[in-house]
Order: C-alpha cells, then structure tokens, then sequence
C-alpha cells in the first residue's frame, strides 16, 4: 500500500496534511486487519526535523510491529534537474530509521518535456535513480513505481521499464485499472512489465488505484467508483492469476486515504 498522508495539521507542522487515521496505532490496526505485507510511508521534505520527524519514525516502527516491511516513499518533479535534492530527500527520511527501502514516485512521463525531449526525460530519470542508488544505506533497498507501459517504450538495447529495473531492488507495476480480464484489464497490460520484473530477478507488486475517477484520469483508470466489492473480486482474479510467477508479491493499492473511504459505508438516506 502507498501511503501519501500524515495526521498532522498545517497549523503544527507545515507539511501536514491532517488526516487523522494516518496516526500510527490506527495504521497499524490497519496493516494487521488487511494482512499487508509492504507499506510506502510518504516522508515529507526534511522529514527527521519537526513534529513530523517524530510521526513518521513512529509510524514506522508500529508498521514494522506488525510484521510488514516499510519503504519511505517521495518524489517531485525538481529533483529529475536536480538529483542532489533527491539524495538530500532520501538522507533525511532513513536518518536514525529502520526501513527496508526506500521508494521513488517521480513521474517524467507527467511532464511537458516527455512530449519534447523523451530522451532527455528518460536519462534524466535514470540519472536520479542511479544518484539515490549510490547513497542508500546499507541493506536499504530502491524501490522504483513503473508503469506498465514503459515496458513498450524503446530504449537502448530494450525498454525504458528494463533501465528502470536494471537500477531496483524491488518494483511496483503501475496497472491502474478497474478490471483483471480482457486485453485492456490489469493481467493484459502489465503482462510485459511483469515479464520484464520476472527477467531482472526483482520482487514485484502490481499497483491498482482507489481515488477518484477525477484523480486517475478517468472511471476506466481507478476502483474509486466502483466500490469495494469490486476490488476484493478484480483483485483476486488478479493473485489467482499470477500466483507462482517469481517474484510476486501481491497486489498494491494506492492509497490508503482513498482505501478507507471506499470500506465506509455511503450514509443512510433518511
């Protein structure tokens, strides 16, 4: 699960954004009612100073607590000029913390310049995973998001998803869709991404999305609004299927805001 939420208000600390289940007994109740094996923590900028310093350690350990292992997860789009910023980033949120890794959530596909300068966006991102890389901690980990389709977009001798992962330890398939079957549901297309994940040797999730239709880009693209029932069975259908590939580890969901709101029930009309 990413987590991209703290339950701070922005009156206490700047960086907060003050949703109160984010708390860590209420996440690790969370982690241990839904059985999940990995947690994404969003760590702020400068996450060891200030109150959220004192959050996200706790959050972690009572993650850890339950038996699942954490990454501390960040990712802005200056920091793909600018690689020292995301060591700088990463330095701070495993300053004096346990974690198992840490997980980079920049988006060069989302910019401008993807359209302009591909190739320039491309080595710019794996520029930025390979400076991140070369100062993790001993025994912490680089987990890297990766869309499914990049496993379709040419670079070098194989794909931009094959560069991504040649520079990870772990990945998440990004696979954001509502439904498992058809050539447009979730198996189909992260089918090479997948098989991409299963040839660089890396442990793999694949990511499936909760916000909104609004959020994701289209109904098409999320859970959000289809309710809970509909991602219990799609996601099902989706471990079933890929039960036995080397490496899976399961099914992602972003986010644990978004997840909640779908487990509560609408309002009794009255």
């Amino acid at each position: 699960m990413w987590m991209w939420d703290n339950p701070l208000d922005r009156s206490v600390d700047a960086r907060g954004t003050a949703y109160a289940p984010a708390d860590p007994a209420t996440l690790a109740a969370f982690v241990q009612e839904h059985h999940l094996t990995t947690v994404h923590l969003a760590a702020p900028w400068a996450s060891d100073e200030g109150p959220v310093a004192a959050w996200l350690t706790d959050a972690i350990v009572a993650v850890r607590a339950q038996g699942a292992s954490v990454g501390v997860l960040g990712g802005d789009p200056p920091w793909l000029g600018q690689p020292e910023l995301a060591v700088q980033w990463m330095r701070a949120a495993t300053n004096g913390r346990t974690v198992d890794h840490v997980q980079v959530n920049v988006e060069p596909w989302t910019r401008p310049e993807w359209f302009t300068d591909r190739t320039g966006s491309v080595t710019r991102w794996l520029a930025l995973l390979d400076a991140v890389r070369a100062e993790l901690p001993p025994g912490v980990g680089l987990g890297v998001d990766v869309p499914y389709w990049l496993a379709w977009e040419p670079w070098g001798d194989g794909t931009v998803a094959d560069a991504a992962m040649a520079r990870a330890d772990r990945v998440e398939v990004v696979a954001f869709v509502d439904h498992a079957h058809g050539p447009d549901g979730i198996l189909a297309l992260s089918a090479d991404a997948v098989a991409a994940a299963v040839a660089a040797g890396l442990p793999f999730t694949v990511g499936v999305e909760t916000d909104t239709p609004a959020v994701a880009g289209g109904a098409e693209w999320t859970f959000g609004d289809d309710g809970l029932a509909a991602l219990l069975t799609e996601t099902a259908l989706v471990r079933d299927a890929m039960a036995g590939t080397p490496g899976y580890e399961g099914v992602a969901v972003q986010h644990y805001r978004t997840w909640r709101t779908l487990l509560t029930p609408p309002p009794t009309p009255s």
